[in-house]
């Protein structure tokens, strides 16, 4: 474990949130579950263009199987299930753009972070009934650090998401170890074996629900074992104060869905990197 990890064990490592109810609660579990975001007729629309791109995937050809691999993914895993997976939803879709500026999905991320929110990049994720992939216990800030650590995702259950389906699993307050090295999920390590999925506390949910959590939280998720399929898509998000640290390469959208970019120039506006 690094020092730093070490030194949030000891005095409780505080992630920036806004002062307000739902920020709070955030800072103190590292998640937060928004009720009702979506109502029943917005989900039906967003579950309408959510099939159609999963269809629209599934005819392109391309490897859309994002099932994990590795040590600890063969853990909990077999060789013949599967996840449907692909980045930013928004650019399949005019329904997703506006979904992710609905009034209350606003609300609910400006609660936690502060007037000013970006979009990082969005991620489909269908775990197909009774064979849908698990994803191994782990930290997302290993796959894109920012500087303040601000950023954090937001699920939209576009389907129910119980235990059985294979709904996120947490350990609440656990992303107050902060930064802990070999957290990817892809590796073997000793914070993740003392925090093992089977021990991860379920986070269920209904079609229309929110859940926000910190790029910190220990979280992973069981397969998929019912004969329903569980649909999502996860919103990444950070502060307009915060940025991407200099390097990583990964799809960053930079999308501005409330107050301002702080850190905009014409450079990074005409990359996607």
């Amino acid at each position: 474990m690094s020092d730093k990890a070490m030194d949030a064990v000891q005095t409780g490592f505080q992630i920036p949130v806004a002062d307000t109810e739902v920020g709070r609660q955030f800072a103190t579990d590292g998640y937060y579950l928004a009720k009702g975001v979506f109502n029943a007729e917005e989900v039906a629309e967003l579950e309408r263009d959510f099939d159609r791109i999963v269809s629209q995937l599934i005819a392109s050809g391309e490897n859309i199987n994002a099932k994990w691999s590795g040590p600890e993914m063969d853990k909990v895993s077999d060789p013949n299930m599967v996840v449907i997976h692909t980045h930013n939803v928004q650019q399949y879709s005019a329904v997703w753009t506006r979904a992710f500026l609905h009034p209350k999905f606003i609300q609910a991320a400006t609660d936690i972070l502060g007037p000013d929110v970006i979009l990082h990049h969005s991620k489909l994720f269908q775990k197909p009934s009774e064979e849908g992939a698990p994803f191994p216990m782990h930290q997302d800030w290993n796959y894109f650090p920012s500087i303040l650590d601000t950023m954090m995702a937001g699920i939209i259950h576009v389907s129910d998401a119980t235990d059985e389906m294979g709904c996120l699993r947490v350990y609440p307050g656990s992303h107050k170890y902060g930064r802990v090295a070999e957290t990817s999920g892809n590796t073997e390590s000793d914070l993740l074996a003392r925090h093992p999925l089977s021990g991860a506390t379920p986070l269920e949910a209904e079609a229309g629900d929110v859940l926000f959590f910190h790029y910190f939280t220990i979280h992973g998720s069981m397969p998929n074992c019912s004969p329903k399929t569980r649909k999502t898509v996860l919103a990444q998000l950070h502060a307009g104060n915060d940025r991407i640290e200099d390097g990583i390469v990964h799809p960053n959208e930079r999308l501005t869905l409330a107050g301002w970019n702080h850190f905009a120039t014409r450079s990074t506006a005409n990359t996607l990197k």
